[in-house]
């Protein structure tokens, strides 16, 4: 069995997935009361049937139902969901989809979120001085790449 893509499948499946997803576990009835618009049971039992058969859900036995899980882990699922988003709406760029959320008023940052971006720009001019080199080809130390990366900010 081959394993279909997780963004090639119908929007039907997809909407079954999410369900999944979000349960964690989830037997037929479960997902009908997650889907909008929800088809009959059996077209779920069908749709579940058709989303193992390509490789992404798997199910157990529990008592007189079968209860369906995801083949992938979420958060391995979820960096294949941002890639995409990013490479759909942000020309393939976190920064970009970061600037953006943070440019919405609806917006609000705790504190712990603050002081995460601030890490993550540190970690940033540390990579960036991994690359950074003089006009000669010599590395630039780090405070002198942060401070360089800050002007060209400005």
């Amino acid at each position: 069995m081959t394993r279909t893509h997780i963004l090639e499948l119908s929007r039907r499946e997809r909407q079954i997935m999410d369900a999944v997803y979000r349960l964690g576990r989830a037997s037929a009835a479960d997902v009908r009361r997650q889907l909008p618009d929800p088809p009959s049971y059996s077209a779920v039992r069908a749709f579940l049937t058709i989303l193992e058969r390509k490789g992404q859900l798997k199910h157990v036995v529990h008592g007189p139902r079968y209860v369906y899980l995801p083949t992938q882990s979420r958060p391995t699922m979820g960096r294949v969901a941002l890639r995409q988003v990013l490479n759909t709406f942000f020309e393939g760029s976190l920064a970009n989809a970061v600037a953006d959320h943070l440019a919405s008023p609806a917006t609000k940052l705790t504190n712990r979120e603050r002081k995460l971006l601030a890490n993550l720009e540190e970690l940033e001019a540390i990579r960036a001085c991994d690359t950074a080199k003089t006009s000669r080809g010599k590395p630039i130390p780090f405070q002198q790449a942060r401070e360089e990366r800050r002007r060209r900010n400005r």
